[in-house]
């Protein structure tokens, strides 16, 4: 399998979710089922259904974030020389050459991007025309939108 780098917070973050998902929602998950079974006939028994439907999701995703931690590649941007330039994990600040608004963006594993959070996906178009860039460098990326064009301001290994 091929490693897939994450930040240290972001297995974190997975780990903890894990715990959640095998110590709270399992156990209420089976209380469920139980209860629903209490009911009668499992043919027209809605409630068990929808709670066999939430033990499936949750079981999958319980493997999903094992598996991910099984080839997780952590990477701690902080032990890293501070060179100006964009890897994995760091965080970049641009400036949109169109209408000179300023943009930071951390550059994370896919479990950890969040549009809210400025946390972008290191395969995503942007991510990939940051990677390896350095510190004043311009950069175009094609977005749904059309063609965009940034300057690299300022990485930080934080």
């Amino acid at each position: 399998m091929q490693k897939e780098p994450i930040t240290s917070l972001g297995l974190e973050k997975i780990k903890k979710e894990l715990e959640e998902l095998k110590n709270i929602k399992r156990p209420k998950i089976v209380k469920a089922i139980a209860e629903a079974r209490g009911h009668g006939d499992l043919k027209e028994n809605a409630e068990y259904h929808a709670a066999k439907e939430e033990q499936s999701k949750n079981e999958g995703r319980i493997v999903e974030i094992n598996n991910l931690i099984a080839t997780a590649n952590v990477i701690d941007v902080t032990k890293f020389d501070k060179n100006d330039k964009v890897i994995f994990g760091s965080t970049v600040s641009l400036i949109d050459l169109e209408n000179s608004k300023k943009k930071t963006y951390k550059i994370v594993g896919q479990d950890e991007a969040d549009v809210q959070k400025n946390y972008i996906y290191f395969r995503s178009p942007i991510g990939k025309a940051l990677i390896g860039k350095n510190k004043e460098d311009l950069i175009t990326v094609i977005t749904p939108s059309g063609e965009k064009k940034f300057q690299i301001k300022e990485v930080k290994y934080i």
